[in-house]
C-alpha cells in the first residue's frame, strides 16, 4: 500500500500554492475576514454595509467571499475605517534572519 506524502504548511496558504505575492494575498484575506467579522457583529445586510463604505452590494458580496482581485490593501483598510475603526501601522526593523515577514495582530 502506497503512503500519502503529507506536507507540513508554511503558515501561508497563498505561499504554499506558489502563488504570487503571497504575503499580501494573505493579509488581504485577514482583512477581508475582519471586514466580514464586523459587519456581522453590527447585523448589517450586505446592502447596509455597501451604503455605508461607498460601494454596491455585489461588491461587498465579492469581498465576503473572498474575491480580492482588484482590490488594494489600502482600499480595503478604508473599508476597516468605514465600518468604525481605526487602523493603525506600524514599521520596525526586521530581527535577526528574518525575511520580511508581515506580522499581523487585527481586532475589530
Amino acid at each position: 500500500m502506497d503512503k500519502e506524502k503529507i506536507t507540513r504548511s508554511s503558515g501561508n496558504i497563498f505561499a504554499d500554492l506558489d502563488l504570487p505575492n503571497p504575503k499580501e494575498l494573505d493579509l488581504k484575506a485577514q482583512v477581508a475576514f475582519l471586514i466580514s467579522q464586523m459587519i456581522n457583529r453590527q447585523n448589517l445586510s450586505q446592502s447596509a454595509a455597501a451604503l455605508k463604505l461607498g460601494i454596491a452590494q455585489p461588491d461587498v458580496s465579492r469581498i465576503l467571499r473572498g474575491r480580492l482581485d482588484g482590490y488594494s490593501l489600502e482600499r480595503l483598510l478604508t473599508f476597516v475605517q468605514g465600518l468604525g475603526s481605526d487602523v493603525e501601522l506600524s514599521i520596525k526593523p526586521a530581527k535577526k534572519n528574518a525575511k520580511g515577514r508581515i506580522l499581523t495582530k487585527m481586532s475589530a
